[in-house]
């Protein structure tokens, strides 16, 4: 028996009334939705407090149609739509509400599921409008390449900043989806030895107003329109001249290209709060079509803002949940994306209460959808609300971006050293030890290994790593804001000369320790991720809050100095190093039950005593592997004097089975020293070796 809510749907159109007598409209899915039979597409949006919705939309030969969605299933409203098909833009309003003139002169509300979001000039503006778009794509031969979460090392970068001064990138591709897949960008890539590519916001943004105010624009992109959509100023001209379809294929073919270079990618995504801000805003989608259903309020009725953008997603909320993982699933399904960082995920786990909850339900759907099996989950684990910060309690399948790792190296390389050299005191090398062993400590709580560890010292938001060793304050005064903006707590270290400086002393030792950061950076147990040009040196010129810098203060100056080259080579070095280390371990390393394969000695070679973690700044760690293979070596010299450090010695490593009469050899491999003459050096074990003062220094070990 047919199923009467589906029978019998009344269409209506502004070239006149009729009735297809049989014809079937769907709650599901949501958006919309192509038919077969060329009768129509189904549209179906939800909105459970209107009392019905109407679809108004342009078809090819520009006319301007209206159809109401007659149809009405658990707040969805649906039907059937003659005419709407691919290409045509369309956006629906609540019916018993007024227009301000024509619908085609009109601020519509865009479809939550809207495929693209497309910008028309006013004369009062622009208007938005959801789009249309035929999926079809020619994905070749390509496949994922499923680079396991061991072997992951993340490049986050913004599309346009990349390549829009890359000088050796084509113009017309600069700055766009065409130009991060260029083969001059993909052979940087590659010969850094990344892994993945994490793309700041790609889904369509807008401005907040205050911006606009003051001629800036939203360049990060963190303030979203559209999840299902692209943001369309990232597309070549002729990719947007060719409509939403030539937009996406743009995307689609970077992401192919990417892939066939050995190259995932993972997208920055903002479901937090949209782009409708506080509620003296103007509606353009959620807050029209269900305000009290989209988003958190307080009991008196007004916004309960989590995430200091004026508005929050409420994910206490079925229907938000069941939102977001569409979104997720439909950039799996129809892009190939290869994983997800999710801005201040706190507020996605908040439950009715307010309250995070590390079982919350959009957490465990999103690890469990079978559509989203294998993909790479990257959770910013706070907000900005309260008990906002969360490192350490997602569940198991999800990472955290480690804020501790980030505060902590800081700490070591640049406030402390900074301390010492005015004659002050610092911190032992225990804390930067839990670093290198991946933060088991942090993790191991909520039953993860150091591979929940999403290792980071900076990232988008904050100084670059060349700003951390050049400025020992914020200068953000470009923003607009009076300098107010911005984090006050970076930790940084100017070497004795605030910004730009010709000094040779103080440039070298701000390039040994940025040197010192990368490294410590590249050699830790977990997940580590570059911000695209610190590999190169990069400066904002001392701004920690770019994300309304559309210019050369943001993007990338690829002109490479020799500072910078170095820069390069010793980061493709330390991945080198890093890569060849985990060649030889199980997929499991490094830990095996409570078992762990990394030994602590201090300077005298003998296991560090707990006094030694309290006071010392020096400190060896041997990674093992479970074969018994003594594969590296890593020494910390924090201090400010040079030391003869003895290495390990067989005798020390019966659990590894060597006894003291076998030979031990290490390898010098590398060194942050300004000079390292020593490299290339073979050390017996039980033996000493020269380390500079402030340095980093890793050895291979062989029998």
């Amino acid at each position: 028996m047919s199923d009467p809510q589906f029978e019998g749907a009344s269409v209506a159109s502004s070239a006149g009334a009729f009735v297809r007598s049989g014809s079937r409209s769907r709650p599901f899915p949501l958006g919309v939705t192509i038919g077969s039979d060329g009768l129509g597409a189904n549209a179906a949006v939800f909105a459970p407090a209107q009392t019905g919705l109407t679809v108004h939309f342009r078809s090819a030969d520009g006319r301007w149609s209206s159809v109401p969605l007659t149809d009405f299933t658990d707040g969805v409203h649906h039907g059937i739509v003659p005419g709407l098909e691919a290409g045509c833009l369309y956006g629906v309003w609540p019916q018993g509400r007024s227009l301000h003139g024509a619908p085609e002169k009109s601020q519509l509300l865009l479809d939550p599921y809207g495929r693209s979001v497309e910008t028309i000039p006013t004369d009062a503006g622009v208007q938005y409008w959801s789009a249309v778009v035929d999926p079809a794509f020619d994905w070749g031969n390509s496949s994922r390449p499923g680079i396991p979460l061991r072997d992951t090392v993340i490049y986050e970068a913004h599309v346009k900043g990349l390549t829009v001064a890359h000088p050796d990138i084509p113009e017309e591709l600069r700055g766009t989806y065409a130009g991060l897949a260029h083969p001059v960008m993909i052979e940087h890539l590659t010969a850094l030895g990344v892994t993945a590519v994490e793309l700041l916001p790609v889904h369509f943004h807008i401005d907040e107003p205050h911006l606009r105010s003051l001629g800036l624009s939203n360049y990060w992109g963190y303030n979203t329109l559209g999840y299902f959509a692209l943001h369309t100023e990232y597309a070549t001209e002729s990719a947007r001249s060719a409509g939403p379809k030539g937009v996406q294929d743009e995307f689609k073919g970077m992401v192919r290209l990417l892939h066939e270079a050995g190259l995932e990618v993972i997208l920055d995504v903002v479901y937090n709060h949209t782009a409708e801000g506080g509620a003296d805003q103007p509606a353009l989608s959620w807050r029209g079509l269900g305000e009290q259903e989209y988003y958190r309020h307080h009991q008196d009725g007004s916004y309960a803002d989590t995430t200091g953008c004026g508005n929050t997603l409420d994910f206490s909320q079925p229907w938000v949940v069941q939102f977001a993982l569409d979104s997720l699933r439909y950039w799996v399904e129809e892009f190939r994306i290869d994983g997800f960082r999710f801005d201040l995920a706190v507020s996605l786990a908040r439950d009715a209460s307010n309250r995070f909850d590390p079982w919350h339900a959009f957490l465990v759907a999103a690890r469990a959808d079978p559509s989203l099996s294998g993909v790479k989950l990257f959770a910013e684990p706070w907000d900005v609300g309260q008990d906002g910060w969360q490192t350490g309690r997602f569940p198991v399948g999800w990472a955290d971006w480690n804020d501790r790792f980030r505060d902590t190296v800081k700490d070591f390389w640049l406030a402390d050293a900074a301390s010492m050299h005015d004659g002050g005191g610092a911190g032992s090398v225990a804390h930067i030890a839990g670093c290198l062993a991946g933060s088991a400590d942090v993790f191991a709580p909520s039953g993860r290994s150091p591979l929940a560890s999403l290792n980071f010292i900076t990232s988008h938001d904050g100084f670059t790593l060349t700003d951390l060793t050049a400025y020992n304050s914020k200068h953000n005064e470009a923003n607009g804001e009076h300098n107010r903006d911005g984090h006050s707590d970076n930790r940084s270290w100017n070497h004795g000369a605030e910004g730009a400086t010709q000094d040779a002393a103080i440039l070298r030792s701000r390039d040994q320790t940025a040197r010192n950061l990368m490294a410590t950076l590249l050699l830790s147990l977990g997940i580590p991720m570059i911000t695209a040009g610190d590999d190169l040196g990069r400066s904002q010129q001392g701004n920690n809050n770019a994300y309304c810098q559309d210019n050369e203060i943001a993007w990338l100056d690829w002109t490479r100095s020799g500072r910078q080259r170095k820069m390069f080579h010793t980061t493709r070095s330390l991945l080198k190093i890093r890569r060849e280390f985990l060649a030889h371990q199980p997929y499991s390393y490094p830990t095996r039950g409570d078992s762990s394969y990394l030994l602590w000695f201090n300077a005298e070679g003998q296991p560090m005593t707990q006094e030694q973690w309290g006071s010392d700044r020096v400190v060896q760690l041997l990674l093992g592997s479970p074969n018994g293979i003594l594969d590296g070596l890593i020494v910390v010299n924090g201090g400010l004097k040079n030391v003869d450090v003895v290495l390990p010695h067989p005798a020390a490593l019966r659990e590894f089975g060597l006894s003291e009469d076998d030979v031990l050899l290490f390898d010098r491999r590398f060194s942050t020293a300004v000079t390292d003459s020593r490299r290339g050096r073979v050390t017996e074990g039980g033996q000493q070796d020269h380390v500079e003062a402030n340095t980093v220094t890793v050895y291979r070990g062989r029998g």
